[in-house]
This record gives structure tokens, C-alpha cells and sequence, in this order.
């Protein structure tokens, strides 16, 4: 079995674990609300997508 032939320290072991973390998803303002939503998805404040209405929403 193969073994390290020297100790990998605390910094070198750590800057490799570094780059774990999540990015934040793309928002967009909503054209006819302004709420901020995912790009090429219905806004959930106004149910509009693409200047057309694609689901209700209870006001």
C-alpha cells in the first residue's frame, strides 16, 4: 500500500479543503413585479413569465 513519504501539514491539508463552498445562484429582477427570482423560471410573486401570465397567484 502506498505511503506518504512526508507529513502534509495543517496549511497545505487545509487550502486543499478550502474550496468546498457553495456559490450563490444567478437572481434576476422579475420585468413585471421587480421581485428577484431564478432566470428562465415563472416569478412566484407574479406568475408571469415571459410577458405572459403562467400561474395563478393568490393575492
Amino acid at each position: 500500500m502506498a505511503v506518504p513519504k512526508r507529513k502534509t501539514s495543517k496549511a497545505r491539508r487545509d487550502k486543499r479543503r478550502a474550496n468546498w463552498k457553495l456559490s450563490i445562484p444567478g437572481m434576476i429582477a422579475c420585468p413585471q413585479c421587480g421581485a428577484f427570482k431564478m432566470p428562465h423560471r415563472a416569478c412566484k410573486a407574479c406568475g408571469f413569465y415571459k410577458g405572459k401570465e403562467v400561474v395563478k397567484v393568490e393575492a
